[in-house]
């Protein structure tokens, strides 16, 4: 069965009330991210990637303020699945034997690592985790370097300074060069914060099309869409209570998609925009990868895909099961990040930032 979903319509054609936005159109992906066990061979959030066997695992040099007492990955995960066990039966045990049994096996390599002394793990090169993986062929909006068809993202799961965000790290490689592959990758002792810990998700990848985010617009094209009449002449059917501000029902229904995306416009909001600029040529980059906390929130449903609807205006979740944080990722204060490239040269060094 092929796993689909399906973005609306946006509720106005934009650019039929404001014919100045159409040069502004970009090309974006959806990712639609949703639960699932993909293998190496599929694109994913959070899970296997195609590593080759032979290649070291890259691991984040930075020091880390490790106290020993965060979870594991792997427990992370645990408790994640018993709670969902718990939602779906609430009369269950606490804890299953199975359960029971990791747990135990644990706080064992806990124990064991605390015992033996410095250095502790989080003085020594930590293993990243994966964050995505992107074949070409289910994301043709990637440019990669030479004959490359995937790209693999992962982060480092502690804050690091000065902006409080995991360390990023992008790779190429053409998955026909890869042989025997890495089965059992290392992990990381601890991770600073659940929401570094993606799950791992399947992806139903969309083609969209996007405009800027009313902070990237010119003077004249803010004080366009600020203007009410505008809007009433072109018989847009937009709600009168965005009367005073209608910029905020084109920002929130008509520019940029929230949640997990390749390409399309930055999602400003935490700053006002500012260019990023690539550190070998000086280029302006570009968006590639948007790392969203949610996928859509109470006041943008309207991008829940058909597929979700039901999901996502149904009445309240429990911790750990919002149908729009699959991925159980949460960067910031429920932000995003974007990774930026250059467009020149994917190969020079990307940057990222949380907005």
């Amino acid at each position: 069965m092929v796993f689909v979903r399906t973005t609306p319509p946006r509720p106005v054609d934009v650019t039929a009330v404001f014919p100045e936005l159409t040069p502004l159109a970009r090309a974006a992906i959806r990712l639609h991210p949703r639960a699932g066990s993909p293998s190496v061979r599929d694109s994913s959030a959070g899970g296997p990637l195609l590593w080759p066997a032979g290649e070291p695992w890259p691991h984040c040099e930075a020091m880390h303020p490790g106290t020993g007492r965060c979870k594991s990955p792997a427990e992370i995960r645990l408790e994640r699945r018993r709670r969902a066990r718990l939602h779906r039966d609430p009369q269950g045990p606490h804890y299953t034997p199975e359960e029971t049994a990791i747990h135990e096996r644990n706080a064992a390599t806990f124990m064991e690592r605390l015992e033996a002394g410095p250095p502790w793990p989080a003085e020594s090169p930590v293993p990243m985790l994966p964050v995505a993986q992107l074949y070409v062929r289910d994301v043709p909006l990637l440019r990669p370097p030479g004959q490359a068809d995937v790209l693999q993202v992962l982060w480092c799961p502690y804050d690091h300074e000065p902006d409080a965000k995991p360390a990023t790290a992008l790779f190429w490689r053409s998955a026909a060069d890869v042989g025997d592959v890495l089965t059992a990758p290392p992990q990381p002792y601890e991770a600073d914060w659940d929401g570094y810990v993606p799950e791992p998700c399947r992806l139903a990848p969309e083609a969209i099309t996007e405009y800027p985010n009313s902070l990237d617009l010119s003077p004249e094209t803010r004080l366009a869409l600020a203007d009410w009449s505008r809007w009433q002449a072109a018989d847009a059917d937009v709600d009168s209570s965005y009367a005073s501000c209608p910029a905020e029902f084109y920002d929130g229904n008509l520019a940029n998609a929230p949640g997990w995306k390749v390409g399309g416009w930055p999602p400003w909001g935490r700053t006002d925009p500012y260019p990023r600029y690539c550190g070998v040529c000086e280029v302006q980059m570009v968006p590639l990868l948007t790392i969203a906390s949610f996928e859509w929130d109470y006041g943008r449903r309207g991008w829940a895909p058909y597929e979700d609807e039901a999901a996502a205006h149904a009445a309240g979740h429990r911790a750990g099961q919002d149908p729009a944080q699959p991925t159980e990722v949460e960067v910031g204060s429920t932000d995003n990040m974007q990774l930026y490239v250059c467009p020149v040269s994917p190969e020079h060094p990307h940057t990222d930032l949380i907005q």
